[in-house]
């Protein structure tokens, strides 16, 4: 899964979400789940990596199914009424819908996207995707200084430590920090773009690529199953008759 193109894994995401996302019934979203959790083995992911990174998708969905539970539509028999809370057939039909639909979309794009190097990305959107490299580059740069904003936090923490402004109160110190951080970000963005336009990365002219992004056909596969899942779980969906529109 690492050698696959990133543009790939993107594509495969975008495309499984946007066929998911039609329908929002429990069947088609265990389906897709079901399919995702065979791949999931070949994702190049140890078990404690995978739980770990998905650990936010796993914590959301079930909060999301229960805020669905107690406050969604209300239809067929009732089983508790309290003010606003009403949960019922149709809250409860739809609050599994939701638990499982949240982890069919966003357990496979975590775990496609835990294994993409940016600059990988950044070739492959240039080069397969054909978008602007001067877009492209500045994006890259961007996300490369990241990683920057936690050490910067960390210096600026011990920085006003050592001046005595520690003990101010937690609110207070967070905002001061945070305006800090900003004015520093800003400062070596300047830096980064007088930098790279030095170096000739805001030219017109056609650009070179230090290594040549392919998209062969592990990328087509990898594509060709996420197109697979969606429709083969609102296939399913449609057949049992459990087929519920978004839009409809």
């Amino acid at each position: 899964m690492n050698a696959v193109n990133p543009v790939a894994k993107l594509a495969a995401s975008l495309l499984l979400s946007a066929l998911l996302i039609v329908t929002i019934d429990w069947v088609s979203a265990a389906v897709a789940l079901a399919l995702e959790s065979i791949l999931f083995v070949w994702a190049g992911l140890a078990p404690r990596a995978f739980f770990r990174r998905t650990l936010a998708i796993w914590i959301a969905a079930p909060l999301a199914g229960v805020t669905t539970l107690l406050y969604g539509v209300a239809s067929g028999t009732t089983y508790l009424e309290f003010w606003l809370v009403h949960v019922t057939d149709g809250s409860i039909a739809l609050a599994v819908a939701t638990t499982l639909r949240i982890l069919a979309v966003g357990l496979p794009a975590v775990v496609l996207f835990a294994t993409i190097d940016p600059t990988d990305l950044a070739d492959g959107l240039a080069q397969v995707w054909h978008l602007p490299s001067r877009f492209v580059l500045g994006a890259l740069a961007g996300m490369r200084l990241i990683g920057l904003f936690l050490d910067d936090w960390r210096q600026l923490e011990l920085a006003r430590r050592a001046r005595g402004l520690g003990d101010l109160g937690r609110v207070r110190r967070f905002a001061s920090q945070a305006f800090a951080l900003l004015v520093l970000s800003i400062r070596r963005g300047s830096k980064l773009a007088t930098a790279m336009e030095a170096r000739g990365f805001g030219g017109t002219t056609t650009r070179t690529w230090a290594r040549v992004s392919v998209f062969g056909a592990r990328e087509w596969m990898l594509v060709a199953a996420g197109a697979g899942i969606g429709a083969v779980a609102l296939s399913v969906s449609l057949a049992t008759g459990s087929i519920n529109f978004v839009i409809g």
